[in-house]
């Protein structure tokens, strides 16, 4: 009765129009009803908690750190060091979306910010090269979510925070699974493309190819600062974010000098306004978290999955192929912090390593957004592109299929995930 009534008044409120984060309240409220808990005070508390905390301070200061290297000029810079390595190969122009969506995964952290950057840059080039539109803005849409899972990212942010797990080792962990990612996506593109009569670009000189690589420098700079501070333990993720806006602001403004006065308060704004929207939607799920505690939700959960709990293996595919269904209808940031207090208990009680399955879970969350009808990722690209959703959701079927496949594989060989990570982490 407590799951219905949690569920129910949730997807009740979502299906006429309440925002998520208000969604959650009445959730959380409905429930506080339910176990007679009712207390405006308590409901104040749990808002506030939700929002003060150290570690998700990283999350405006990644964003911020996004907007300003779209507009400072560091994403157009890395764009062109890929076009200059890749681009003169059969479908180059794919590959260089791929690559360059990789580099910015490692700088950025948002999926939306680079599918943009990527999709306004690359997309009329592939069109004008004589790429199919739809296939092409579905490489970049896949090629965009490699971001949540590439560190740093805001999902293991937002995930370390609900699930209490350490950030620093979800970061070190998300590497090789990017990576894989970017592979599968690569290997998919030229076995699309092996038969398209499309000329790529001019190979470059090697003087085009050291201006690129000079001017980029100041760009893939930013990435080895962060994981090497983190590995190193000279700063914490949060401190790590703070490092990454002040860096990008810094070479936007004196090395680059694309980024004016006037343009740094828009920045600020835009930032600002994204990052309300998901602060509030954490204050708003911490209500639910302890309530689903205090309901000892999880409990009852474990006895539903009762028949996977022998097999770590069953139970992992169970729970992705529920997230997978979540993900088509609910945005990364509340699915996360709706499902991770109620899953959370059912991964330690399997003896799963909370940090594997933080990795699996954010490359499922990562996918719902390029799955109709929701799909964020796909509405960037297809407004950037001024394509219809239908038409980016064609183009990036097989594309999804393939970044699909490789969770399902790290979901059968842990090792691919925990190997590395013990490795980096020393």
């Amino acid at each position: 009765m407590t799951v219905t009534i949690f569920l129910g008044s949730l997807l009740l409120a979502m299906a006429i129009g309440i925002p998520i984060a208000f969604a959650l309240l009445i959730s959380g409220v409905a429930l506080m009803w339910h176990l007679d808990l009712f207390d405006a005070q308590i409901l104040a508390q749990n808002v506030i908690n939700g929002a003060d905390s150290f570690p998700l301070l990283a999350v405006p200061f990644f964003m911020l750190a996004g907007e300003i290297m779209n507009v400072g000029g560091l994403s157009k810079r890395i764009v062109k060091l890929a076009l200059t390595l890749v681009g003169h190969v059969p479908g180059g122009l794919g590959y260089v979306a791929i690559m360059a969506a990789v580099i910015l995964a490692a700088v950025s952290g948002s999926a939306v910010a680079d599918a943009a950057a990527l999709a306004s840059l690359l997309l009329p080039m592939m069109v004008a090269a004589g790429h199919n539109k739809e296939r092409s803005a579905g490489l970049i849409a896949s090629a965009g979510i490699i971001a949540p899972v590439i560190p740093p990212s805001i999902g293991f942010v937002i995930f370390g925070v609900a699930a209490n797990v350490s950030i620093s080792k979800l970061f070190l962990a998300g590497i090789v699974p990017g990576i894989l990612l970017g592979l599968a996506l690569a290997l998919t593109w030229w076995w699309l493309v092996r038969r398209e009569d499309v000329a790529p670009p001019k190979r470059a000189t090697r003087a085009e190819l050291t201006l690129a690589l000079r001017e980029a420098v100041w760009a893939l700079g930013l990435p080895l600062i962060i994981l090497v501070g983190l590995r190193m333990g000279v700063f914490t993720p949060t401190e790590a974010a703070v490092v990454a806006a002040v860096y990008a602001l810094f070479v936007s403004m004196v090395v680059y000098r694309e980024l004016s006065w006037r343009q740094l308060a828009d920045i600020f704004r835009a930032s600002a306004r994204t990052s309300a929207v998901v602060m509030f939607l954490v204050a708003a799920a911490m209500v639910s978290a302890w309530l689903i505690t205090v309901a000892d939700l999880p409990s009852k959960v474990i006895g539903m999955l009762e028949p996977f709990m022998g097999n770590p293996t069953l139970l992992l595919i169970a729970i992705m192929l529920l997230v997978m269904v979540v993900g088509t209808a609910m945005d990364m940031t509340p699915t996360i912090l709706i499902l991770t207090p109620v899953l959370m208990p059912v991964v330690k009680a399997a003896g799963i390593d909370p940090v594997y399955f933080g990795v699996l879970f954010i490359i499922n969350n990562a996918i719902g957004l390029i799955t109709p009808p929701v799909g964020t990722v796909l509405n960037v690209v297809a407004g950037v592109g001024r394509m219809s959703m239908s038409q980016v959701t064609r183009g990036v079927t097989p594309f999804m299929l393939a970044q699909l496949a490789v969770m399902f594989l790290l979901v059968l060989f842990p090792s691919i995930v925990m190997v590395p990570l013990r490795w980096l982490s020393g």
